[in-house]
């Protein structure tokens, strides 16, 4: 069963990051209220990216990984820009 993995921009300017089997309906619930007690208080909300994967699982693995992201590199990741993605992911102890 395809999972995809999805970022909404709140109109706080925050990000919420998802995972769902239904990419449509999932955004109808979040827009009319009843997603995510974090989206219900920051509406509405805007879909701002988006990863497809042939299984569930795998996106909800992917949405675990972003959620512990930095905005930076949330943001990056939402502009492609792979450049600054890959920067970002180095440990800070490998800069020195």
């Amino acid at each position: 069963m395809i999972g995809y993995v999805y970022i909404l921009e709140c109109a706080d300017g925050s990000y919420y990051t998802g995972s769902t089997k239904d990419i449509s309906k999932r955004i109808r619930l979040h827009q009319g209220g009843l997603g995510a007690n974090y989206t219900r208080r920051r509406l509405p909300v805007k879909l701002v990216y988006l990863e497809e994967f042939s299984r569930i699982d795998e996106a909800f693995y992917r949405e675990k990984q972003i959620q512990g992201w930095s905005r930076k590199k949330k943001e990056a990741l939402i502009e492609k820009n792979y450049d600054l993605l890959i920067e970002l992911s180095k440990a800070y102890r490998d800069l020195f």
